[in-house]
């Protein structure tokens, strides 16, 4: 008995001993990634034009930042941008416990001015591709973006197989400057931003200079096109013949929606938003503004030639002419470029291709998050473009968006409600309303009024698209909601309907997403839970629409959040609070 007794001990002791050694393993593989960033302005040609642009470090798109789930990610960045604030947004990573550092500027913090210098502090808590953008003004617009990768921890293996990684970040590119697009978005008659010139991948376009040789810049000086400066030669992707690759694709465009393809080369789609879905083969992949995805390609094709990779508008009338990569097979020269004409996607106004294709993506069987089968709350949010004071902005339920100097986050948690509206705003839009024609009434009102949702609450929203003030115009709008995922329920082209329509949503393996496309004069539903404490917008990730008002602001669990940084302070009502 004595030796039995004494053998168990041995045993309870061997177990003790692994249970600590493996918890002190757990706690060591938990990293802190530091960063130090210098946002800037200077001379970039990524499409052979120069113009101003922002970089971080000198680079554009900036650095990527690698991490692990479970690292605390550290990034310092100190503003030499003279003339404006700037931060951060983290697009993806959901903050949780640290709302005050999810980079929006007068909602979570105020922006960090010239000078000066701020530190966001963020845990990374599931894996997948996201990235990273300027969220004040158009400064993703102005190249203020780079992406963000976090692997599984060690140990752990992804649920397909690859022999290497390629990352790719896609834009758009304007070569007028973002304050001349800001101050035409404002003016009285308006001036939209226009198709953009260029479409980017990995920070690389060609403008056909030919077309502005002669032209001069607003100051007098000649606008200076380089076809031969190598920030604008083709980004290549370097590919060994017979192996697999994982392609993290992330789009950062201000405006378009693009569709992606790999010449001769099919791609499955293997995670979508930093969440795995049901692998899907595919020609050709829609990616909205604020999408991410992994791809598998395989370099199966003749071993002798490269390839093009391209992208293309997608619901809006091209006028910009395909971006181009080039898939390198090695050993072939990066010079050996291809002689076949430019990808072709399909149609650009082809919703319903884009629409089944959305639908093709659900849930890895293995990665269904549990899903309550009835909301709590229901909030229906009807886009529409109006009048406000005799200028064109946009409007969510006939209110449209307009920030407040002080910071959400600030003035909901020191009680400062002289900062914002504190009239919730509505639920739903007036019925009945018509979205297949201009609005009959196009005047809205500004407003700054926050949904506040009780935690821990199931809530669906229901995203409706309408004709803009210009008849037989609908727009895709891909809608990101931060702080957050959500659960993608459904899609539809007409009205919503609230008796037909949820007898159709997808209740069994819906994706996790972030962001998602409405599509023209159509709906689309998600379903997610209000419990991450803080403020956190929701609006449409085209940077000009957002800045004209098309977007909401929810908030959660404010009495559950501890006590803020004092360094997102400082501004509007919050000046006072500084020492």
């Amino acid at each position: 008995m004595g030796k039995n007794r004494s053998k168990y001990s041995l045993i309870a002791l061997f177990i003790a001993s692994y249970i600590i050694i493996q918890h002190s393993c757990t706690v060591v593989s938990a990293r802190v990634r530091r960063h130090k960033w210098h946002i800037n302005n200077q001379f970039w040609s990524p499409d052979c034009v120069e113009k101003a642009s922002i970089t971080i470090n000198g680079q554009f798109p900036g650095p990527v930042i690698r991490a692990q789930v479970g690292d605390t990610v550290v990034v310092e960045i100190e503003n030499l941008i003279p003339t404006e604030g700037v931060v951060v947004h983290w697009h993806g990573i959901r903050q949780i416990g640290t709302p005050w550092y999810d980079g929006t500027a007068f909602i979570s913090q105020c922006p960090v001015g010239p000078g000066e210098t701020f530190i966001y502090e963020f845990v990374v808590d599931k894996p997948g591709t996201f990235f990273y953008h300027g969220h004040y003004g158009f400064q993703r617009t102005s190249g203020l973006c780079g992406a963000i990768i976090v692997d599984l921890p060690e140990g752990k293996k992804e649920e397909f197989e690859y022999d290497g990684e390629l990352t790719i970040v896609l834009n758009d590119w304007w070569h007028k400057s973002s304050d001349e697009q800001t101050i035409g978005l404002s003016s009285n008659p308006f001036r939209w931003v226009g198709e953009p010139q260029s479409l980017l991948i990995e920070g690389r376009g060609k403008y056909n200079c030919s077309k502005i040789k002669n032209s001069a810049s607003i100051s007098g000086d000649s606008v200076s096109c380089n076809e031969t400066n190598p920030q604008c030669s083709p980004h290549l992707l370097r590919v060994a013949p017979g192996k697999t690759y994982r392609l993290r694709v992330v789009s950062a465009t201000s405006l378009s929606s693009l569709n992606l393809v790999i010449e001769d080369h099919k791609m499955t789609v293997v995670e979508a938003d930093g969440n795995y879905v049901k692998p899907v083969v595919v020609d050709n992949l829609d990616i909205f503004s604020g999408q991410t995805y992994s791809v598998l390609i395989t370099a199966n094709q003749d071993r002798s030639r490269n390839y093009w990779v391209g992208i293309n508008v997608r619901g809006r009338f091209p006028e910009t002419q395909t971006g181009l990569a080039i898939l390198n097979y090695l050993p072939n020269p990066s010079t050996k470029v291809p002689v076949t004409s430019a990808p072709v996607s399909p149609i650009w106004n082809d919703t319903a291709y884009s629409v089944a294709q959305s639908r093709l993506f659900v849930a890895r069987e293995g990665y269904k998050v549990p899903l309550p089968l009835h909301a709590e709350k229901q909030i229906i949010l009807l886009s529409t473009q109006n009048l406000v004071h005799g200028k064109i902005r946009w409007a969510v339920n006939n209110f449209s968006l307009e920030l407040p100097p002080t910071p959400y986050l600030a003035a909901m948690k020191f009680n400062i409600t002289n900062a914002y509206d504190t009239r919730q705003p509505p639920d739903t839009y007036p019925a009945p309303y018509n979205p297949q024609i201009p609005p009959p009434n196009p005047n809205a009102k500004v407003g700054s009024g926050i949904y506040i949702l009780p935690y821990n609450i199931t809530i669906d929203v229901i995203l409706q698209n309408a004709n803009s003030l210009t008849p037989n115009e609908s727009e895709i709008h891909p809608w990101h909601l931060h702080g957050h995922e959500f659960r993608v329920l459904g899609y539809g082209t007409t009205a919503f309907d609230p008796h037909k329509d949820p007898l159709t949503y997808n209740l069994n393996n819906p994706p996790l997403r972030n962001t998602v496309p409405v599509y023209p004069y159509g709906w689309t539903a998600i379903r997610f839970q209000a419990n991450n404490p803080g403020v956190w917008p929701f609006h449409c990730h085209v940077e000009p629409h957002f800045f004209m008002g098309m977007g909401v602001i929810f908030a959660e669990g404010m009495e559950r959040l501890g006590e803020l940084p004092k360094t997102i302070l400082g501004c509007g009502l919050t000046k006072n609070m500084l020492p």
